[in-house]
Formats: C-alpha cells, sequence, structure tokens
C-alpha cells in the first residue's frame, strides 16, 4: 500500500535523524564547527552546526529502504548529497565560502537531478493549454531548484524555523503527490523529507542544541524543490503550478522581500542583516518560540489552502462549477488572506515612527541605549524606517 510505504519512510526518517543529530553535534564540537553569535543573530551562545549531515544520513538511508533504484532517484540522491557536501564545507569554514563558489557548488548539485530527468518540461494551467517549455524546461529547472534552496537558506534564521516549515511544507506535498496515483514516489520521497525534517526538528526547537547550517537548508531546499517537480509540476493537475507556490509562499515571501531591500539600499544580495520576517517579529518584542509559532501558523494556514485546492470538488462531473464546494475553497483561501494580512500588518508597525521613537525612549530611559536628545531620538526613528536597521 502505497500510504502505508510513505508512513513507514516518514517514521524511518524521523527516527533516524532523532537518534543521528545528537551524535552529529558532538562531532562538530570535536571539529569545532560553531555558530558564534553575531550582531544580528537570534541567539547567544556557542551551537554546533552540521546537523544537515543527520538529516541526509536519515533521508538516504530511507531512500535506500523504500524507494526504487531509478535514474531520477538517483540523481535526487546524488544531488542530496553534494549539495550536503557544499553545505558542510561551507559551515566548516570560517567565514564560509565566498558567495561565487557556493552559487556554483549549488547549480552543480542542481545539476545533477536536472540531467536524471528530474526538470519540468510543460506548464499546466487554469483555462488554457499547457504551456510546452520544450529546450528551456532544462535551465528554468535548474534555476528554479537553485532558488528553493536559497530561498529555504533565507529561512534558517531561528530556532526551528526552517526545519518546522520544511517538515510542514514536505508533508504537504506528500499527501498531494500520494493522492495522484501516479507519482507514488514522489510522495515516498515527500514523506521522508518531512520524517529527517521533523526528527531533527526535535534538537532544534528553541532553545536549539544544533544547527543544520548550509549543509541542512540547501539539502531541504533541494529535496523540496525535486518533490515539487515529480510530485507536481509533472502532473496534468489544472493547478499544478499553484501548488508549490501556495506551499512555499511563507519562505519564499521571505527572501523575495529581503533580496528586494538589499537591492533598494544598493547592498550584495548575499549579504546579512536584519530585514528577515523573523528578525522583524523579534524586534518588536516576540520571543523566538513565538516568532517561529506564527510563522508555522502562517505556513500551516497556506498548506491547508494547497490541500483544499486539491481534494475539494469545486465542479460537478458534468464540469460545471459547484457552488457549495467553491465557497469551502474560498473560505480556505480567506483564512490564509486573513493569516497572511494580519502577520504583514503587525511586521508593518517597525514602520511607523511613531511606534520607534517611543521603543528608543523606553531604552534610553532603561539605560539600554546612549542618552539621545529628542531631535536625536526623532532622527533615529527615521533612520530606522527607511532602512530597516535597528540599533539593540
Amino acid at each position: 500500500m502505497d500510504e502505508l510505504d510513505a508512513l513507514w519512510a516518514f517514521l524511518v526518517a524521523a527516527a533516524l535523524a532523532l537518534v543521528i543529530t545528537p551524535a552529529t553535534a558532538r562531532m562538530a564540537r570535536t571539529l569545532g564547527v560553531l555558530h558564534e553569535p553575531r550582531e544580528r543573530d537570534l541567539h547567544r551562545h556557542a551551537v554546533p552546526g552540521l546537523g544537515g549531515l543527520a538529516i541526509l544520513v536519515a533521508v538516504v538511508t530511507s531512500a535506500l529502504l523504500f524507494l526504487p533504484n531509478e535514474p531520477a532517484i538517483r540523481g535526487i540522491v546524488g544531488g542530496a548529497v553534494a549539495i550536503t557536501l557544499v553545505g558542510a564545507v561551507d559551515d566548516a569554514l570560517d567565514g564560509g565560502l565566498p558567495p561565487l563558489v557556493k552559487l556554483v557548488g549549488q547549480f552543480g548539485a542542481a545539476l545533477i537531478p536536472v540531467a536524471s530527468d528530474v526538470r519540468v518540461e510543460n506548464v499546466t494551467l487554469p483555462f488554457v493549454d499547457p504551456l510546452q517549455l520544450g529546450d528551456w524546461g532544462f535551465p528554468l529547472t535548474l534555476v528554479g531548484i537553485v532558488a528553493v534552496m536559497n530561498v529555504v537558506n533565507f529561512t534558517d534564521g531561528a530556532d526551528g524555523l526552517a526545519a518546522g516549515v520544511c517538515t510542514i511544507a514536505a508533508g504537504t506535498f506528500a499527501v498531494i503527490a500520494l493522492s495522484l496515483n501516479d507519482r507514488v514516489d514522489a510522495g515516498v520521497l515527500a514523506a521522508l523529507t518531512a520524517g529527517a525534517s521533523v526528527g531533527f526538528l526535535w534538537h532544534n526547537f528553541h532553545p536549539a542544541s544544533i544547527f543544520m547550517g548550509d549543509a541542512g537548508s540547501n539539502l531541504l531546499g533541494l529535496l523540496l524543490a525535486c518533490v515539487a517537480i515529480q510530485g507536481v509540476l509533472k502532473t496534468a493537475a489544472v493547478v499544478a503550478l499553484f501548488f508549490p507556490l501556495v506551499i512555499l509562499a511563507v519562505p519564499a515571501a521571505d527572501a523575495t522581500f529581503v533580496v528586494a531591500k538589499r537591492i533598494k539600499y544598493g547592498r550584495p544580495v548575499y549579504s546579512a542583516d536584519r530585514w528577515h520576517f523573523h528578525h522583524r517579529f523579534t524586534d518588536i518584542g516576540f520571543s523566538q518560540r513565538r516568532t517561529v509559532l506564527y510563522l508555522y501558523g502562517w505556513t500551516l494556514s497556506l498548506a491547508a489552502l494547497a490541500l483544499a485546492m486539491r481534494f475539494v470538488p469545486y465542479s460537478d462531473d458534468d464540469g460545471t462549477l459547484n457552488p457549495g464546494w467553491t465557497a469551502v475553497i474560498a473560505t480556505f483561501g480567506l483564512v490564509a488572506l486573513a493569516a497572511s494580512l494580519y502577520l504583514v500588518v503587525v511586521l508593518e508597525i517597525l514602520k511607523l515612527k511613531r511606534f520607534r521613537e517611543r521603543e528608543i525612549r523606553r531604552k534610553v530611559e532603561t539605560g539600554e541605549m546612549a542618552a539621545l536628545s529628542p531631535e536625536e531620538i526623532e532622527q533615529t526613528a527615521q533612520r530606522d524606517v527607511e532602512t530597516g536597521e535597528f540599533q539593540a
């Protein structure tokens, strides 16, 4: 039974990650691969990295047990191993790899599954004929996989955030892929990805005892991209393109917002800052746990919308629109939209100059900031609102 295979793959991967992760943390400490706190970081003490290695072992072992020995599967596993090694080197080096070298490594790893026929050849859209990509399918898929790697990597900035979001996303992809019958292998791959993520999450939730590092975030990004391609985008479902866009909307929106800000202010795209969603939540007083749980909830609301789009019969057998079921889908959509708008409003509080002035005055009074005159407080608040940067 396909669903049972997926369940076992999930459980085995989760158990392996749960057991292996502490040993990986000890190895990272022995090797001196520690994430020391920096000004923009949310953690306050050194935390071992290389958690991606534990996720990789769980994924590869489960794949060998539950997936067939086929070119596409071999390509995905090969790409997973390659990107984890690139990420591990980046994690181990002081200062990491140069951005260009890292990008070349990402494209090299993504090339392995794409060359193994893990690629999008056409896109199915509602109300129009499928869009045939032809020769463009190869480079577009390559760029897409690298983009998802970086989207997940950008999300990995708070304890448990990337692991939890990837668990939700992979689990949602698994349910959708398994429901499509001919996408069973992709469903099992998604299930074991979710299992490895949740097993690691046990050790990574606040206060984290280990970080996944670039090794883990890039690995999960590659796996999610491949799952989306094999499990959804290669199907004839009329809303196939919307599934990955909805399921990965939160990390994608975060990455888009951050990159746009960096470009706006003339900063390198790979530079570090505090413009991420999780930073903005903590800047308005949220704890790490509360921040991560809010972002989980946002991701879950969008995952529920994707599942509703897949399973709610919005049309009758004769193709006519069913008002009742369409209303159900609309309800899911409104809930997801309401959650998104609420969180955007919460985050945009940071842009209110009056709110920022009040925060600065409070910090000056408590001694958290140096003494400032009223004019200096106003100028500082204005600068903060314009740039998104905040003094600690």
